[in-house]
């Protein structure tokens, strides 16, 4: 198993490579690992696996019901909600299924309701059912005043998309796939049925290529002379409210949707938090992921109507997304058999639970195109920690500190990490290479006081292991 994040690459062509590690195109990698007769190469243009737009999302499971029937995003949705869901359960990667409301706040979106119930139903979601207003505040008594009824979607959960993506990672790192960090892809050409790869560690060379790069994932497709969408990026702004909250909301609670997505919803999180979020907004800018006063402001307003009391307890965090939206409203999953090459674009907020059925997908295009996957195998599962407040943390353990201590030593207290958690973080397959990426692994810094009183104790047991 490989990962580099500097030095030469290797002069030898892989088999396939996969542009971009987020948590689509880690599991299209952890896919490819399957077939151990592939040498697979996954490419990273930052530091980290799943450091854009997987790592900033609304950390949701959707069942798909709401995905408009017949298209390709319905089918893998659909598909990849039940994988993942079982993934999770074999991985450790924390789920809850808290089941989703759909809000109607005036007469129009109560009409809507029994619209979106039917295209449910054509999305092979049988569960929904009606509420009234007396039976929608029985669940969720905290709810904002005047909303005149709601649609039940249970099977909507709530999920760790930072675990989610490591998880694919590791796997496939462990059963041989190459995860090159730090390495920009610059520009591709093809000659003598080989792409060539320029990129910011020297020229990369494979015989099949995938194209999972997210918000760049057009600019790529140009570079082999295809022009079938633009990314429009769509910042997503979200409030995160200190764990506190928790006890005010027991579901998803979801607008009626519109064009622009699922709008402003409140949810809560697997780590005890709940989350406002997120806003909707077009950019040109496809680094422009700072939060704004404006838009802030604008989930506030919001939150006030659906959740009044939420606005009384503290902000944890804040922190804004970038969606790759395009100007078509399905996934841009396309195959080139005479470039030996797969576009896997337009995945938005719901590329998290369409994970793995994308990379079953794209693996069928690849062998349809002319790739030999040759035999397959069953992949040793991995076993992540779990970082979900629901579930036995470490330092709850008696029987884990007994056996080693360092399980017992909190080094971050809000959010109660341990000194055993961060070692095995600093020494797992994929180590962070930042604290950052060490926050992802643990959930060290991300409480209440945001790393103020546990900051330098985490930097030296950082720089310790780096050293």
């Amino acid at each position: 198993m490989t990962v580099t994040a500097d030095g030469p690459l290797p002069r030898a062509p892989y088999d396939v490579t996969v542009v971009g590690a987020g948590v689509v195109g880690c599991a299209i990698a952890r896919e490819l690992a399957r077939h151990p007769g592939l040498r697979v190469a996954l490419v990273e243009a930052q530091d980290d696996v799943g450091q854009g737009t997987s790592k900033a999302n609304t950390a949701i499971l959707h069942t798909g019901f709401d995905a408009r029937p017949g298209t390709l995003e319905a089918r893998l949705v659909r598909e990849g909600s039940r994988l993942l869901a079982a993934y999770a359960a074999e991985s450790g990667i924390p789920v809850e299924p808290v089941g989703a409301l759909l809000v109607a706040w005036d007469e129009e979106q109560l009409a809507a309701l029994p619209r979106l119930a039917e295209k449910a139903v054509r999305n092979d979601h049988h569960a929904t059912r009606p509420l009234d207003p007396e039976e929608l505040y029985a669940l969720e008594p905290r709810l904002g005043p005047g909303a005149l009824g709601a649609l039940h979607v249970p099977g909507e959960s709530i999920i760790c998309p930072w675990t989610t993506t490591l998880a694919y990672a590791t796997q496939a790192v462990r059963h041989g796939v190459d995860l090159h960090l730090d390495c920009r892809v610059d520009q591709v050409n093809r000659r003598d049925e080989v792409h060539e790869l320029t990129t910011s560690r020297g020229t990369l060379r494979t015989r099949h290529l995938v194209n999972a790069a997210g918000l760049h994932a057009d600019t790529l497709d140009r570079e082999l002379g295809h022009h079938t969408f633009t990314v429009t990026p769509r910042r997503g702004q979200l409030i995160v409210f200190d764990t506190f909250a928790r006890d005010l909301v027991r579901h998803i609670l979801l607008p009626v949707p519109t064009a622009l997505g699922k709008g402003v919803l409140v949810a809560p999180t697997v780590y005890g938090n709940v989350l406002l979020g997120p806003t909707a907004e077009d950019l040109d800018d496809r680094r422009a992921t700072q939060s704004t006063a404006e838009g802030l402001a604008l989930l506030r307003e919001k939150g006030c109507r659906i959740l009044p009391a939420l606005l009384d307890e503290e902000v944890t965090a804040v922190y804004a997304g970038l969606r790759a939206a395009t100007e078509h409203d399905d996934y841009r999953i396309s195959v080139h058999p005479e470039h030996a090459y797969v576009t896997v674009g337009g995945i938005r907020s719901t590329g998290l639970t369409a994970s793995l059925a994308i990379a079953a997908h794209v693996t069928g295009l690849l062998a349809g195109s002319g790739l030999d996957l040759g035999p397959a195998r069953e992949l040793e599962p991995v076993r992540m920690p779990n970082l979900g407040e629901a579930f036995p943390r470490p330092y709850q353990r008696p029987e884990l500190i007994a056996a080693d201590p360092e399980y017992g030593t909190l080094v971050c207290h809000c959010e109660r990490v341990t000194r055993g958690e961060i070692r095995d973080a600093l020494a797992s397959t994929i180590p962070p290479r930042s604290l950052d990426g060490l926050r992802r692994r643990t959930r060290a810094r991300t409480g209440r006081c945001q790393g103020f009183s546990c900051g330098a104790a985490v930097r030296a047991l950082f720089e310790e292991a780096r050293a």
